[in-house]
């Protein structure tokens, strides 16, 4: 009988301390001002995109095998320390090199956010980029509120998640996504502020869609 009731006390304790662990790793305390409506701070449609990107970035292809063929041009976009790519089922992984160097600006520039707030790192999630000829006309068969003449084609563009993001550290403090979405949306405020870049909330697609400027 006593020792049925050490059991139960050391099953008690123990719970209530996988319990006190899973409270630790919720969130990062830190406080963020509440971003205003994210579709009015990020507006910029479609055409107005594609005014920069047929001017600074590669005319539409058709294939991989091309986009592998504009080496001078284009730059192959790898997971590293500052996003993550993801599966890339209707884009192919390069962009020109201003877009390039915009992305990895706002990789960067998201961890220092994070560093600067007390909070863990992460990546953030890169789920679209170049899309060729084909990868467009798939994606309208599939959904006609998407555009034919889309930015995507021209290597300037990137969409970024804003529900998904990638732990790079191991702290035992977790960030909730809304917050990591509010820092993400502070940097891209940011740079868009700054003519770095044309960026629209895409509300559907779960992303900030980026259009790269020069």
């Amino acid at each position: 009988m006593r020792l049925t009731k050490q059991i139960i006390t050391a099953f008690i304790i123990a719970l209530c301390l996988t319990s006190c662990h899973k409270e630790k790793r919720k969130t990062a305390d830190f406080e963020l001002k509440p971003f205003p409506k994210y579709y009015l701070t990020f507006n910029d449609r479609n055409d107005k995109q594609l005014t920069v990107a047929t001017a600074i970035g590669i005319v539409p292809i058709s294939s991989r095998q091309q986009a592998l063929n504009l080496a001078g041009k284009l730059v192959e976009i790898k997971s590293g320390k500052y996003y993550k790519v993801d599966s890339l089922r209707s884009s192919l992984p390069f962009l020109v090199n201003i877009a390039a160097t915009r992305l990895d600006s706002i990789g960067i520039l998201f961890q220092d956010s994070l560093i600067r707030k007390g909070g863990p790192l992460y990546r953030i999630f890169i789920t679209s980029i170049l899309r060729s000829k084909e990868d467009v006309e798939k994606l309208y068969k599939k959904n006609t509120n998407s555009s034919v003449n889309s930015a995507h084609q021209y290597g300037t563009t990137f969409d970024i998640a804003y529900w998904r993001f990638d732990r790079v550290d191991t702290t035992e403090v977790d960030i909730d996504k809304s917050k990591l979405k509010v820092v993400l949306a502070e940097v891209l405020r940011d740079m868009r502020a700054a003519n770095k870049c044309f960026v629209k909330y895409e509300v559907k697609q779960g992303c900030f869609h980026v259009t790269a400027r020069p």
